[in-house]
């Protein structure tokens, strides 16, 4: 292992001097990253469908194919055409037979989605890890690091295996795919990482943590943070770093950082870098590549071609669903500032796809950009246009005002009286009395976001606060079956998902003291 840090760390610093992608060169990058997957998809059933052939031939490349090709949303995509690929057929959206199937964690929608995971993307997830692996050339570690673990802590890396396919994780096709100098650093290793039971799966971990050294940590913060309590109390020491004093660098995605940051470095015993990635089920989107920066950095050419819709009320309406026809901008379009939900177009088959997410660019320049919340996970009763940007920060801002770690949180919309009102449940093991974070709670919302505060003089009359021990929580999400690994709580609860929420909180306050 320390032959190959040595490596490693060498290769990082040769890396460092390489010129960075600019805006003003972005563009061609991505224009020539659209022709590629033209090129390779235009002999499938959708190049065909959409005569990728033709559009080939075209000067003006990238608005031949927002003009001719629709966008898609999961529905769309699936029932038209990747159905066909999860049946065996090849060459329906991408020119090979898909083997794997990445099972989303479904946070908007209430079954899981199957997304083709195809063997270019599984190269170009590589890849991107590895350009941000590179990236640590910028941050201040110890020689030592690269010589360290690194613990990935991800949903069970068991596919199922159907005859035809295999499906699950998305952590679990690309560890079973991980190059083979990587198997060194890799921790919990393969056994463990197979494991299906959350809480079986946190003990195996928590009895080999003292035998590893670890110098990165990758996860879902509510579930790092929940594996860290576990190792310190299992040890009786007083921080994770009296485990493991090589822990440099955490490496965080899927929620906000927000409002676990401060219970988060409670479990320190120094301060660590803090580096956020963008990997989802459809693509390796982007991830921190400068120390302090705001946002991420796009992949702009590894195999995803990138559109940006304007996320608001000519492009989506109420309940966050995409018009057929909506304005969908390029790089050189976009400004810092403005919401924008993300349209791909993938190695993997995805073409014009609506993923769900809504983003901000906060550095142009850059090409960096900082996830804001869903398409569908947001507050719009009567106009207070509330993200979960403005959520993430509203809670954190309180949680620092009145000294306490809040750890979990999730709103709904509801009718009250003749108008609106909003009704937060909270998440902590802190003493917190509901009447003062209300207060709180609302006073940062309306300094954060103006609409909130005009519409809470007008349409929206109240907010109700209720707060829960963050054990609620994730027994709720057991019994969805999204317990650990990837899998997050809702930060917005409509329809269904409110109704099964409510109804676990009533069984709830019904248990004996």
């Amino acid at each position: 292992m320390a032959i190959l840090g040595t490596i490693l760390k060498r290769t990082i610093k040769l890396r460092k001097n390489l010129p960075r992608i600019r805006r003003k060169n972005a563009y061609a990058l991505q224009e020539r990253t659209l022709r590629r997957l033209l090129s390779k998809a235009e002999f499938t059933a959708f190049g065909e469908h959409y005569q990728f052939s033709g559009m080939l031939g075209e000067k003006d490349l990238v608005h031949t194919f927002q003009k001719n090709v629709d966008t898609h949303d999961y529905n769309s995509m699936f029932r038209r055409w990747w159905y066909r690929s999860l049946n065996g057929e090849s060459y329906v959206c991408w020119p090979e037979e898909v083997k794997y199937f990445a099972l989303s964690s479904g946070t908007s929608e209430s079954s899981s989605k199957h997304i083709p995971v195809t063997k270019e993307m599984i190269k170009t997830i590589r890849r991107t890890s590895a350009k941000q692996l590179f990236s640590l050339a910028q941050y201040d570690v110890d020689e030592n690091f690269f010589g360290k673990g690194m613990l990935m802590i991800g949903g069970s890396t068991h596919l199922n295996f159907n005859g035809t396919y295999f499906e699950g994780d998305l952590s679990g096709i690309t560890t079973g795919n991980l190059p083979f100098w990587f198997q060194h650093f890799y921790k919990p290793g393969t056994r463990i990482s197979k494991e299906r039971d959350w809480n079986s799966k946190l003990d195996e971990m928590t009895r080999n943590a003292k035998s590893w050294d670890i110098g990165v940590v990758a996860g879902v913060p509510a579930w790092v943070q929940i594996l860290f309590e576990r190792i310190i109390k299992y040890y009786n020491v007083k921080t994770i770093h009296d485990i493991w004093p090589n822990l440099s660098i955490y490496v965080h995605g899927g929620v906000s950082i927000l409002p676990y940051k401060n219970g988060f470095e409670k479990l320190l015993g120094k301060p660590i870098s803090y580096l956020e990635t963008y990997l989802a089920s459809e693509g390796f989107i982007a991830f921190q590549a400068r120390p302090n920066a705001e946002g991420m950095k796009l992949a702009l050419d590894t195999g995803i071609f990138f559109e940006f819709v304007p996320f608001n009320a000519e492009n989506f309406d109420g309940e966050g669903e995409m018009v057929s026809h909506p304005l969908a901008l390029t790089l050189k379009d976009v400004q810092e500032g403005p919401e924008y939900a993300l349209l791909l177009s993938t190695c993997s088959g995805a073409w014009r796809y609506l993923i769900g997410d809504t983003i901000r660019f906060t550095d142009v320049e850059h090409c960096e950009i900082a996830i804001t919340g869903r398409t569908k996970q947001f507050l719009s009763l009567c106009g207070e246009h509330l993200s979960q940007d403005n959520m993430n920060r509203a809670i954190r801002m309180t949680a620092e005002e009145m000294n306490v770690d809040i750890k979990e949180f999730a709103v709904a919309g509801i009718n009250y009286e003749t108008l609106f009102a909003h009704k937060w449940f909270i998440g902590s093991d802190s003493v917190i009395d509901p009447a003062v974070l209300k207060k709180k709670l609302d006073e940062n919302l309306k300094a954060i976001n103006d609409d909130y505060r005009v519409e809470r003089i007008a349409a929206l009359k109240e907010i109700f606060v209720e707060v829960y021990p963050l054990r609620v929580f994730y027994e709720w999400m057991k019994t969805q079956g999204k317990e650990g690994g990837q899998n997050k709580f809702p930060r917005v609860l409509k329809n269904k998902r409110l109704e099964d929420w409510s109804l676990f909180l009533a069984n709830y306050k019904r248990r004996p003291v």
